[in-house]
């Protein structure tokens, strides 16, 4: 008779956000158990087995020096990549054919079925990222049968807020 379900409580009576509340996911217990891409290494903080998340994931992605990833798309997936620290250079398209380079602070984002390719354009050190997408489920579909175009077209990311830097 001591069940009163209109109120979100647990067992012990105490408020049911303890545990289904704010989660803090530590930077040294991510989990590398997610899908890969030669060159890269993906661990992810936030997703539906770790969290319960719903609609997001989450992690971070370390690229060594000079070192490329295979070409690959997320699927139906938007990604945002945030550069903490290094210098990455993206190149994407059919035969990627198309380049731009961010630095740490900068956003990146990827919409879905891009084919593409993260650069560490550092030579002496790795790149870190932070890396969100749309969904919980790691989608990651590499693709092996890209010929890149030797000299890709740099492309500057123009927006009402910045404008090409030669005009």
């Amino acid at each position: 008779m001591g069940h009163d379900h209109d109120h979100p409580q647990d067992h012990d009576h105490e408020p049911r956000w303890k545990h289904d509340g704010v989660r803090v996911i530590s930077g040294d217990k991510l989990d590398p158990n997610t899908a890969q891409t030669p060159g890269m290494f993906r661990q992810a903080a936030i997703n539906h087995a770790r969290v319960g998340a719903q609609k997001i994931w989450a992690g971070t992605v370390a690229i060594e020096p000079n070192a490329k990833t295979g070409v690959h798309h997320h699927g139906e997936l938007e990604s945002v990549i945030y550069v903490v620290s290094g210098k990455a250079r993206m190149r994407w398209g059919e035969r990627l054919e198309f380049v731009a380079e961010a630095g740490p602070g900068d956003f990146i984002y990827v919409p879905p079925f891009v084919p593409h390719q993260e650069i560490n354009a550092d030579p002496d050190n790795p790149l870190q990222c932070v890396l969100v997408r749309s969904d919980n489920e790691a989608v990651v579909v590499n693709i092996t049968d890209v010929d890149p175009v030797e000299k890709p077209e740099e492309v500057y990311w123009v927006d009402p807020i910045h404008k090409h830097p030669h005009g």
